[in-house]
């Protein structure tokens, strides 16, 4: 299941606030306020959105890593 515990914990941490992630990222408030209380979930397009704000992976911001850290494809040598 979707949760977006992480995506709140790493903004808290930082000292992001809804309002300044909205202003930095065009996502409504309402839309981070419904995400937080579980009334909805955030789309895919805001996901990228915030992760590539944060520069932490999607995967951290659901909750399928505890790493916020994010892990970069190598390029591959040829």
């Amino acid at each position: 299941m979707l949760k977006t515990n992480n995506l709140f914990k790493f903004l808290g941490e930082k000292g992001i606030s809804a309002k300044k992630l909205s202003d930095d990222t065009g996502i409504s408030t309402g839309n981070i306020s419904d995400w937080k209380s579980g009334r909805c979930l955030p789309s895919i397009n805001s996901l990228i959105t915030i992760a590539d704000y944060l520069n932490v992976s999607i995967d951290y911001l659901i909750g399928r890593t505890d790493d916020p850290i994010l892990h970069k494809k190598s390029e591959k040598q040829d």
